[in-house]
């Protein structure tokens, strides 16, 4: 018989804000955490503008004689990591450490790190290569961190695929508890890859979108004029915790996680599959894990970057499976405020898809002008709804052809 599993603690690190119920209000409201780029100068690049937290700053959560053996990634990571501890009200001085674990996901990891000291090579020599690069880059780095700030000795590791990678860790959490591997884990996932190569890697593999003149309204998912990705940076974490476990210490529960599905496209190395058959792989897989039928999905938080075939090719994966009752689920794309923090966003994106459960309330696509006939089914265009959510659904997808989808709901009857 396999665990049950629940979510007890949410922590977030956005470009629109650090902390989830302010978020919340934020994105409900309609407002962009997109802007002119401010992290450096962007003289000579194509793309000027990105979802940065220009104003982070890592004394809220980091002792200042630590900040400089962590990455940005690193960082963010920790301050949402323990929002969401915090939130949770566990106490892991009164747990069994082995029992705990922390599974995150990072697509690329300490890029900044990287570009530093390569500079710092280049220009100085190997001698001044710092002690500290290869434990700040590691994509580990920020679960091993993690870890020992709160004594956690249960798995850990971190998952590396590209866009998916939070909602694979987080779908690897889910099954360490159901299967007795732990008890708690710590899982979502973190991203720091607003540097300038980052930013000019992707611009000049024309994923980018390039509307400098208007940064709010550049990401438009599902929308007939969009251009490509906002790149965008964060760390979306969860407490996830076995159902009983939770219930003794008195935990407030949030939701219960039904399923996770997962599959590749096999196809190509960037570009989704066109009928979206990887895509709707992985839904269905969620929803038979899960033990859920496809009609009882009230919401899904969808991938929805904002490029010309990512949006088209998730539209069609979602008909496949829906079928008819696709044109009934609420559908939306938190991108359209956030951007696309890569690695992190399907740690965002579940949090904010707890929050659409427990409020009853379906956030907005914004900047959903111009419907894309496509894209024909219900993007909740601009303006929340008011909806009772008692199944929904997270989609993340990601280069290589990575697919992951986890469903999550009401707490079922025991």
């Amino acid at each position: 018989m396999k665990r049950r599993v629940v979510v007890t603690g949410l922590g977030v690190v956005t470009s629109l804000s650090c902390q989830v119920d302010d978020l919340w209000q934020r994105v409900l409201a309609g407002e962009s955490g997109i802007h002119p780029l401010r992290l450096f100068d962007t003289a000579g690049h194509k793309v000027l503008f990105a979802g940065d937290i220009y104003d982070w700053d890592p004394g809220d959560c980091i002792p200042a004689k630590d900040v400089k053996r962590l990455d940005r990634f690193s960082q963010f990571a920790m301050l949402a990591g323990s929002r969401a501890i915090d939130d949770s009200g566990l106490d892991f001085t009164k747990e069994q450490s082995h029992r705990c674990g922390v599974i995150l996901g990072s697509g690329i990891g300490g890029l900044q790190e990287i570009e530093t000291q390569v500079a710092r090579l280049i220009s100085k020599g190997p001698d001044r290569v710092s002690a500290l690069t290869i434990p700040k880059l590691m994509l580990n780095a920020a679960g091993g961190n993690l870890s020992i700030k709160y004594g956690m000795r249960g798995p850990n590791y971190t998952v590396a695929t590209a866009c998916a990678s939070a909602t694979n860790a987080i779908g690897d959490a889910y099954k360490a508890i159901q299967y007795e591997d732990a008890d708690v884990v710590v899982t979502g996932g973190t991203e720091a890859a607003i540097t300038p190569m980052g930013i000019s890697a992707f611009a000049n593999m024309r994923a980018l979108s390039e509307r400098n003149d208007d940064p709010p309204r550049a990401s438009r998912p599902f929308d007939s004029q969009r251009d490509g990705f906002v790149l965008s940076e964060g760390a979306g974490v969860l407490v996830l915790e076995e159902y009983e476990h939770a219930r003794q210490r008195g935990a407030r529960i949030y939701a219960e996680v039904y399923g996770f599905g997962a599959s590749c496209d096999a196809g190509h190395i960037t570009q989704p599959d066109e009928e979206g058959r990887g895509a709707s792989q992985a839904m269905s897989n969620a929803l038979r894990d899960g033990r859920v039928n496809a009609t009882d999905v009230d919401y899904i938080n969808a991938h929805g970057t904002s490029t010309p075939l990512g949006d088209k090719a998730e539209t069609v994966a979602v008909k496949s499976v829906f079928g008819q009752h696709a044109y009934d689920v609420s559908i939306s794309s938190t991108k359209s405020q956030l951007g696309h923090s890569l690695g992190a966003s399907g740690g965002i994106e579940l949090v904010l898809t707890v929050k659409t459960i427990i409020t009853s309330t379906i956030p907005p696509t914004i900047n959903l002008q111009y419907p894309d006939p496509e894209c024909d089914l219900d993007y909740t265009p601009n303006t929340p709804k008011e909806r009772s959510v008692r199944v929904a659904m997270s989609n993340s997808f990601g280069f290589g052809g990575h697919n992951a989808s986890v469903v999550i709901g009401v707490l079922r009857p025991s």
